[in-house]
C-alpha cells in the first residue's frame, strides 16, 4: 500500500492506495504525484451528496469551459472490483458509448462523499481516503456555478508518502 496527501486551501486528505486490486492506477498516481502533474490542478466538479472530481490540467487555467476535458494522452485499463463507497477514491472515465472496455482517465479522480453503489462495476477504485473526509465534505459543500464547478478554485497539491513496511 502506498500513500498520497492531497493538500488544499480547506484542508488536508489523506489516501490510501490499493496496490494489489488496483495497481495500474496506483502506479499511475503515484508517477503522476511524484512529477508534480497534480500540483496546481483543481476540484473541478464537486456534487453534493455525491462526489468531488479533480486532476485535469485543464483546470489550472482560468478558461472553466475546458476543466474536465484534459489529461495526459494515455489511458489506463480497467481494474474493476472495489466499491464506490463513501471515501473510495476513483478513476474517471469517458462514457461507455466510446469507451466500452472501460478504461480510465489518465489523470482525473473523484472521491465519493456518499456510497454510491450504482457506480459498482463501472469504474475502477484504487484508493480510499483514511484522514480528511471532513475535508472532502467541506469541498462537496462549496458554492459552484452551472457545470458544477466550484465559485472559487480548490487547488491541490498532491505528496506521495514513503512506505513503511
Amino acid at each position: 500500500m502506498s500513500t498520497v496527501k492531497i493538500e488544499t486551501s480547506l484542508g488536508t486528505l489523506t489516501i490510501r492506495l490499493n496496490t494489489e486490486s488496483a495497481p495500474l492506477h496506483s502506479a499511475n498516481f503515484i508517477k503522476l504525484a511524484s512529477e508534480g502533474y497534480f500540483n496546481g490542478t483543481t476540484f473541478h466538479r464537486v456534487i453534493p451528496g455525491f462526489m468531488i472530481q479533480g486532476g485535469d490540467p485543464n483546470s489550472k487555467t482560468e478558461d472553466r469551459f475546458t476543466h474536465g476535458l484534459g489529461g495526459p494522452s494515455h489511458t489506463i485499463p480497467a481494474e474493476i472490483g472495489l466499491k464506490n463507497k463513501r471515501g473510495s477514491v476513483a478513476a474517471a472515465r469517458k462514457g461507455d458509448a466510446v469507451n466500452p472496455k472501460r478504461e480510465s482517465s489518465g489523470s482525473q479522480f473523484y472521491i465519493n462523499v456518499a456510497d454510491n453503489g450504482f457506480l459498482d462495476g463501472q469504474y475502477s477504485v484504487f484508493g480510499e481516503v483514511t484522514e480528511g473526509m471532513d475535508v472532502a465534505d467541506k469541498i462537496a459543500a462549496v458554492a459552484r456555478d452551472q457545470r458544477d464547478n466550484p465559485a472559487e478554485r480548490i487547488e491541490m497539491k498532491v505528496l506521495v508518502s514513503e512506505d513503511k513496511g
